[in-house]
């Protein structure tokens, strides 16, 4: 199986995707991830994205779909593969179905992670970690049993991310909604579109996902 998680930043797309490779075996693509470890490796490809990434331009499509491709060269055949971060444009939807042919593979699902927007903010803006472990709370919905000490570790000192703010999440929605949502009318037309809410606890967001793809 491939498939596509699509949602906004903070839906909750990479938790979910990791939990997918353990139950079916898959494989996650993450464009992200695939950038920053193409810039460190020497590699005529990495060396592009270096440069581009250096100069503070945006990577090309052209470059993307290149790395897509060699990602996808080195799997096995009977790998499914879960696709985060990408297409995010009508182009890129375009690009990905003649990369998939090449490789005699074609989509079986896209899965939309649905998300309301205050409650996104919500989410993101009150969460935060133990700077010593990384463990995970939020100033409403999971507080320390103690106030100021860590659950898991008794540290007391704590870190947010700075990018988590209302103003960044709602620009991310407002780019989500500009430039990804679109692309789901092209999946809509061939009937592999499933929008599951991604606001649920993580568990029913699995199950309801494993639902689709039984």
């Amino acid at each position: 199986m491939d498939i596509i998680l699509l949602g906004p930043p903070g839906a909750g797309k990479g938790t979910q995707a990791s939990l997918l490779e353990t139950a079916y075996g898959m494989v996650q693509l993450s464009t992200g991830d695939m950038l920053r470890a193409a810039r460190t490796a020497d590699t005529p490809l990495g060396n592009e994205v270096r440069e581009v990434m250096d100069s503070g331009q945006l990577v090309s499509d052209e470059i993307v779909s290149r790395l897509i491709d060699d990602a996808l060269r080195g799997l096995d055949a009977g790998t499914g593969v879960i696709f985060d971060g990408y297409p995010r444009t009508a182009a890129q939807a375009v690009s990905l179905d003649a990369i998939l042919a090449g490789h005699g593979r074609k989509l079986d699902h896209v899965i939309e992670l649905a998300v309301e927007e205050d409650a996104l903010v919500d989410r993101i803006t009150g969460r935060y970690t133990c700077a010593k472990c990384n463990a995970g709370y939020h100033d409403r919905h999971k507080l320390p049993t103690v106030a100021g000490v860590c659950d898991a570790c008794g540290s007391t000192e704590f870190k947010r991310r700075p990018d988590d703010t209302q103003e960044t999440v709602r620009t991310r929605m407002a780019e989500y909604r500009g430039k990804t949502a679109p692309i789901l009318p092209i999946y809509d037309e061939r009937g592999i579109v499933t929008r599951v809410d991604g606001m649920a606890e993580i568990d029913d967001v699995t199950a309801a996902i494993k639902a689709v793809l039984g």
